[in-house]
């Protein structure tokens, strides 16, 4: 599924990992890519542990605290949804921790996520071929399930987490992503007379309000598609009289 070419689904979710590298101002890892599936996807929180079968499994990262302890707890207990995942090769899908084939597979685990917050998890190995450096889990605070759309979206962010793991193409890729809004941002420090953070904070602005992603709205921006138009300046001898403000259109 990754890399993906123009418009594919990959593509789409590689774009989101690097729109929140540009925000976190760091190069793209796999804190993005959880950070980005929260924000795609109809889950409370994702994390990634790198496992192998000759060392000890340990967690990369985590969105917030719950998912950071649904990490820790897996690998310290030695049972649940990622460690089977990556033990099968397969996604393990939990839509309800407190079912009675959830409780049965991990009597420890269980209801032990449940007291960290979790409702429902499921788990994604990290997978190309025979490699799997890790998993990534997504969580859930209720029980509920991901649709088909929503599953094949999880499964592109697993394999751009994968393949930032390994190094490859991929993260070459994203990394191109990221030089374009980085290059947007720098080009709009001139067209607007501002700053690199007020130029991002306005390039993003532009995407939410025109319903667009980050690295498209860059893209137009770099090849001279889009220009934004800087603030107009406040009047000099606003008329005292008028009590009427001035509306702009985007």
């Amino acid at each position: 599924m990754i890399p993906g070419t123009p418009g594919s689904r990959s593509s789409r979710v590689q774009g989101l990992v690097a729109e929140q590298a540009a925000r976190r101002g760091a190069r793209v890892g796999v804190v993005d890519v959880c950070a980005a599936a929260v924000a795609a996807l109809p889950v409370s929180g994702a994390g990634v542990s790198a496992m192998s079968p000759a060392t000890a499994g340990h967690p990369l990262c985590g969105t917030d605290e719950t998912s950071r302890r649904l990490e820790e707890l897996q690998l310290t207990l030695g049972e649940g949804p990622c460690l089977d995942a990556h033990a099968l090769g397969m996604a393990v899908l939990t839509p309800d921790l407190d079912s009675g084939d959830a409780q049965t597979r991990w009597p420890v685990f269980a209801p032990a996520a449940a007291d960290a917050g979790a409702g429902a998890v499921f788990a994604f190995p990290l997978q190309i071929g025979a490699i799997s450096p890790g998993v990534l889990d997504l969580y859930r605070r209720e029980p509920g399930t991901l649709d088909a759309e929503q599953l094949a979206d999880a499964m592109a962010f697993a394999d751009t987490a994968t393949l930032l793991l390994l190094g490859t193409r991929t993260d070459t890729e994203l990394g191109g992503y990221r030089a374009e809004i980085d290059q947007a941002t720098g080009m709009l420090t001139e067209q607007l007379g501002v700053g690199i953070e007020e130029a991002f904070v306005r390039l993003r602005a532009y995407s939410y309000a025109d319903g667009r992603r980050l690295a498209e709205v860059a893209a137009d921006v770099v090849a001279r598609r889009l220009r934004l138009s800087p603030d107009p300046a406040p009047d000099p001898d606003p008329d005292p009289d008028s009590s009427t403000e001035g509306v702009h259109d985007g």
